[in-house]
C-alpha cells in the first residue's frame, strides 16, 4: 500500500495541503496543484527553495524518487513574470486595466479575477507608485544634550523613525490618529521576511458559491461557506490624510447656492492625489473644481437624479490631467440671516456623520476602490473622500472631511447595513432571511463599570466607521483653472443660472481684456462647450483641454483658429450677449461694434431665432410662413 503524505505548496495567494502518495508521478502531482491554485497546468513553475533553485519538472518519475517527502515545502510561482525572488508575486488583477478581456473589466464581473494573474497586471495610482518609491523614514538631528557620538554616528535618540512610528505621529501638533496608508503597508511588509507573503484581505459578507455538500441557503450552510463574525473596530490607517482646496473660489460658488436658496447642494470634487509632506508617506486630495450633478433639494434633503452627462465630466477631468477625487455636500441653516451665522449642529453630543451619509459614502468608495498590489482581487479600501459644508462652533460656516472604513465599506457592498430612523447616529446591522444570510457584527465598548464589553450591532453607532481628515485652504491660493469672470454652473435652472449661448456671448463680452487662455480656463465652461445641444465639441475639443491642462497660450491660440471656434463666434455673435460698456465679441476675434440694446430671442412655439422687434408675430405666422413681415428670420437647429 502506497505511503500517503502530505505536501505544503506555497504561493503568493497563500499556503495549501496537498494529499500524495510516494508512489506518485510529479505529472500526476502538478495536476493536483493546478486544480487546487485554479492554474493552467503550464501557468507555474515548482521550486524546492524559496530563491527558485531545483526546480520540480512535471515528469513521469515518483516522488519518492525525487526525494520529495511527507511536510515538505514547495514553493510555486506563477510563470510569465519578471518579479525577482524577493518581489511579492500576487495573483490580481486591476479593475481599470485595458489589457484584459472585456469580460474582466465589465461592470458585471465584480471585480473578482482569476488567480493566475500576477501582481503586475495591477495598474496602481501614479501616487501609490511615487510613494512606493521613497524612503519614508523620519530623519532626526543629533541631540546636543543626549546624543555622546561623532557626527556620523547614530544612537537612539536620532536614529531615523519608521513612518508608522505611533510616538512621533502623536506628538505632532496637531495629533495624528490615523498614519498615512503607506506607512501601513510599510508596517505590514517589514520585519525579517520583508513582507515577502503579505497580503490583504477584502472583507466579504456573502456566503461563499460553490459549496456542494449541502443545499443552499436557507436550506443549507456550513463553515467553508460562512462568512466570519464581523467585529468592528476604529481603523488605524486613512488612504488619504488631507483634503485641500485649491482656492476659496471654489468653495464659495458651491456656497452661494445654499445662501440664494437654502436648499441643500451637493457636488462631486475633481482634482488629483499629491504627497502630503506634513505627515510620513502621507496622500492629500487637491480639489480644483466641484461639479454639480442633476438633483432634487430642500432645507432637509437630497435626491440625486440620473446624469447624463457623467461620461462626459470623466472624459474632460482626464483630459485635463484631474479625476474625481470625491464628493461634498451642505447641512447648514441659518442662525441669524442679519449676520450671516449658521448653526452649529454637528458636534460630539449629536453626531458628525449621520448612519445614511456613511452609507452613501460607502456607495461612493465601493464605486471608486482602490488598485492595490498587495491584494489578492487587485483592489483595498478606497481614496474616495467625503467632504461636509456645516456649522462651526463659531457659528460660521466649516469644512469637515471623512472616509468611512473598509469594515464600513464591506457592510454596504454586501447590503448589510441599515440607517436607523430616528436617530441619525446610529446604524443597524441587517438580520438573516431567507433571502439573504447576513454575518453576526458586534462593537465593543466599555460599560459604566470600566469593563470592555461586546455588544451586537443592533444598534450600531456609526463612530466606529468614521475616519476624520483634515480639510483645508492653502495660504497661497492655486488656480487650475484661472478664468477671472466665472462661467455659470451646470444644474442651476433654479436660479435662473442656464448655460446656454445667451450666457457664453454675455461671458465672453465680459472678458475682452484677458488672454485667450484665461478665457476658456473655466471647468464649466469647457463642460458646457463638449455637452452643449447645439454644437458640442467632444471630438475636437482636444487640444483645447492639452492647453488648459499645460497651461500653453500658443495652443489655445492655435485651437482657436479652428472651425470650431469661428461657428462657436458666429452662434454668440448671433444670439448677442447682455449690454456690455462698449464692446461686444472682441474677446471672440468677432464684430467689434458696440452690442445691441436688444438680443435676438427664440419663440416658444418653435425653433427659430428672432429678430429684435418681432416679440408679437402670432403662433399661426411661424407654423405657416417665415416669410411674411414679423417672421422669424433665422434658424439655429436645437435652440
Amino acid at each position: 500500500m502506497a505511503e500517503n503524505m502530505i505536501i505544503r505548496v506555497q504561493s503568493p495567494s497563500g499556503m495549501k495541503k496537498i494529499p500524495a502518495t510516494k508512489t506518485e508521478t510529479a505529472d500526476a502531482f502538478f495536476e493536483k496543484v493546478a486544480t487546487e491554485f485554479g492554474f493552467i497546468s503550464n501557468g507555474f513553475s515548482i521550486y524546492l527553495n524559496r530563491n527558485k533553485t531545483d526546480e520540480l519538472l512535471s515528469q513521469k518519475v515518483s516522488l519518492g524518487r525525487l526525494k520529495i517527502k511527507h511536510g515538505d515545502m514547495l514553493y510555486l510561482y506563477p510563470s510569465g513574470s519578471s518579479t525577482s525572488s524577493g518581489e511579492v508575486m500576487d495573483t490580481a488583477t486591476p479593475h481599470t486595466s485595458s489589457s484584459l478581456p472585456s469580460i474582466l473589466s465589465s461592470s458585471s464581473s465584480s471585480n473578482m479575477i482569476p488567480r493566475s494573474f500576477s501582481s503586475t497586471m495591477v495598474q496602481e495610482d501614479e501616487i501609490d507608485q511615487y510613494l512606493t518609491k521613497q524612503d519614508g523614514k523620519i530623519y532626526r538631528n543629533k541631540d546636543p544634550q543626549l546624543c555622546r557620538h561623532g557626527a556620523l554616528g547614530k544612537c537612539v535618540h536620532c536614529v531615523p523613525l519608521e513612518p508608522f512610528d505611533e510616538d512621533y505621529l502623536n506628538h505632532l501638533d496637531p495629533p495624528v490618529k490615523h498614519m498615512s496608508f503607506h506607512a501601513y503597508l510599510r508596517k505590514l511588509t517589514g520585519g525579517s521576511d520583508k513582507g515577502k507573503f503579505a497580503a490583504l484581505e477584502n472583507i466579504s459578507c456573502k456566503i461563499k458559491s460553490g459549496c456542494e455538500g449541502h443545499l443552499p441557503w436557507p436550506e443549507g450552510i456550513c463553515t467553508k461557506c460562512q462568512p466570519s463574525a464581523l467585529t468592528l473596530n476604529r481603523q488605524k490607517y486613512r488612504h488619504v490624510d488631507n483634503i485641500m482646496f485649491e482656492n476659496h473660489t471654489i468653495a464659495n460658488r458651491f456656497l452661494d447656492f445654499w445662501r440664494k436658496t437654502g436648499s441643500q447642494r451637493m457636488g462631486y470634487l475633481y482634482g488629483k492625489y499629491t504627497e502630503h509632506k506634513d505627515i510620513p508617506l502621507g496622500i492629500r486630495a487637491e480639489v480644483a473644481a466641484i461639479y454639480e450633478p442633476p438633483q432634487n433639494a430642500t432645507q432637509n434633503n437630497l435626491e440625486m437624479l440620473e446624469d447624463p452627462k457623467a461620461a462626459a465630466v470623466d472624459e474632460i477631468a482626464a483630459k485635463l490631467g484631474l479625476c474625481k477625487v470625491g464628493w461634498i455636500f451642505t447641512d447648514l441653516l441659518s442662525e441669524d440671516t442679519r449676520i450671516g451665522t449658521v448653526r452649529y449642529t454637528r458636534n460630539k453630543d449629536s453626531h458628525f456623520l449621520s448612519a445614511e451619509e456613511c452609507i452613501t459614502a460607502g456607495y461612493f468608495q465601493n464605486l471608486h476602490s482602490n488598485p492595490c498590489k498587495l491584494s489578492r482581487d487587485g483592489h483595498f479600501g478606497s481614496k474616495f473622500v467625503t467632504a461636509l459644508a456645516t456649522g462651526s462652533p463659531d457659528n460660521q460656516v466649516h469644512f469637515e472631511g471623512y472616509q468611512v472604513s473598509n469594515q464600513c465599506m464591506a457592510l454596504v457592498r454586501d447590503e448589510c447595513l441599515l440607517p436607523c430612523k430616528d436617530a441619525p447616529e446610529l446604524g443597524y446591522a441587517k438580520e438573516s432571511s431567507s433571502e439573504q444570510y447576513v454575518p453576526d457584527v458586534f462593537f465593543k465598548d466599555t460599560d459604566k463599570f470600566g469593563n470592555d464589553v461586546t455588544f451586537l450591532a443592533r444598534p450600531l453607532p456609526v463612530e466606529y466607521l468614521i475616519i476624520d481628515i483634515t480639510t483645508t485652504f492653502p495660504k497661497d491660493p492655486q488656480f487650475t483653472f484661472c478664468a477671472k469672470q466665472p462661467f455659470p454652473i451646470e444644474n442651476r435652472d433654479i436660479l435662473r443660472e442656464t448655460q446656454d449661448f445667451h450666457s457664453l456671448a454675455t461671458y465672453l463680452s465680459q472678458s475682452t481684456s484677458t488672454s485667450f487662455l484665461d478665457i476658456v480656463s473655466d471647468f464649466h465652461l469647457l463642460l458646457f462647450l463638449v455637452t452643449n445641444e447645439v454644437m458640442p465639441l467632444r471630438d475636437s475639443i482636444g487640444l483645447l483641454l492639452e492647453a488648459v491642462k499645460t497651461s500653453n497660450e500658443d495652443l489655445a491660440q492655435t485651437w482657436k483658429k479652428s472651425e470650431q471656434w469661428a461657428t462657436i463666434e458666429q452662434l454668440c455673435s448671433t444670439v448677442g450677449g447682455q449690454p456690455s460698456s462698449s464692446v461686444g465679441f472682441g474677446a471672440m476675434g468677432g464684430p467689434s461694434a458696440p452690442a445691441s440694446s436688444s438680443a435676438m430671442w427664440s419663440c416658444l412655439h418653435c425653433t427659430f431665432m428672432n429678430q429684435p422687434g418681432t416679440e408679437h408675430y402670432e403662433e399661426q405666422e411661424c407654423e405657416t410662413s417665415d416669410t411674411s413681415a414679423g417672421a422669424p428670420s433665422e434658424l439655429i437647429p436645437g435652440l
